[in-house]
């Protein structure tokens, strides 16, 4: 058995004294594993559930470990609701437990396997970070919103009439993340990140799109992927690089080191937001104002 298994099947057992906290309710609680994904659904549903984000703003999904506190809530929320596509790869086996007694929505299941994309055949090798293509993560929060509403059908109006406002906002922005990117491929600009986190951006926007890590910051950096990635800043004439708020910038770092070395002065900037976003209330503490945040960083930086 799994040795994240241990703690959570104890709290499972132990939360039968616990049910009438999820009846005492005077709304529901619904619990999403990344703040992204709580922002979204913070704007479905309103008023009409309290939602909470079981990470905190800059942390990494793909290293999280769930800890105790986390199973408490998980276990005591009426909904839980998580990327899937291995973005939380450290708590695949805790979902595949809570589906046994939880609500629980996997938004990857609204996409078409088309509209992925994979590096290799096995379930873990698809890119999670789907909300990088503005207009796939409107496909996923439509899916999101069906299966609220499926769950709590006496909600359906209000998150239907919330739903569209939300989607024609991200429609919006949709069209003015293309709008700058265009000034970029036009201006021949490559974008040079930490990981690859912006691979599903590059894909939407047609935008040339390299990193130094794979798609998990599990992934380490060799050697030759650090001296490729300087050509590749050298030969292209790269402006700036991207470091990213959950990563440290010590590997990006050196890539702007190796391209001085090579007589190229390159600009560390950011850093971007990828797998997270910033603090409530901050420019970037929202889904859309962090596509607008990071798209405003990238055009500066490389444009300007």
């Amino acid at each position: 058995m799994s040795r994240y298994l241990i703690p959570f099947l104890l709290i499972l057992g132990s939360f039968a004294c616990k049910s009438e906290s999820k009846e005492s309710r005077t709304k529901p609680l619904i619990v999403a594993t990344t703040s992204i994904l709580a922002d979204g659904i913070k704007n479905m549903v309103q008023d009409q559930a309290d939602v909470v984000a079981l990470m905190p703003a800059g942390v990494d999904p793909h290293l999280y470990k769930a800890s105790v506190r986390d199973l408490d809530l998980l276990t005591n929320a009426d909904l839980v609701v998580y990327h899937g596509l291995y973005l939380e790869g450290k708590m695949t086996e805790i979902f595949e437990k809570l589906a046994l007694s939880q609500n629980l929505i996997d938004i990857s299941q609204g996409l078409p396997q088309t509209d992925l994309i994979r590096s290799g055949p096995e379930a873990h090798s698809v890119d999670p970070h789907i909300w990088f293509d503005v207009y796939l993560w409107s496909k996923a929060m439509k899916y999101t919103s069906e299966q609220i509403i499926l769950w709590k059908p006496e909600l359906k109006s209000t998150i239907e009439s919330n739903s569209r406002k939300y989607l024609s906002d991200l429609k919006a922005l949709d069209q003015e993340v293309r709008t700058k990117v265009n000034e970029l491929r036009s201006a021949g600009q490559v974008l040079v990140t930490a990981h690859d986190a912006f691979a599903y951006f590059g894909k939407a926007y047609r935008l040339e799109v390299k990193s130094l890590q794979g798609l998990s910051t599990l992934s380490e950096p060799g050697l030759r992927d650090l001296t490729e990635l300087i050509t590749t800043v050298q030969e292209n004439k790269v402006k700036a690089i991207f470091a990213e708020q959950t990563i440290s910038p010590k590997a990006i770092r050196a890539v702007a080191a190796g391209a001085a070395e090579r007589n190229h002065q390159v600009k560390l900037a950011g850093p971007l937001y990828t797998d997270s976003l910033d603090a409530e209330g901050t420019p970037a503490g929202t889904y859309i104002g962090m596509v607008h945040t990071n798209l405003n960083i990238i055009y500066e930086s490389l444009m300007l």
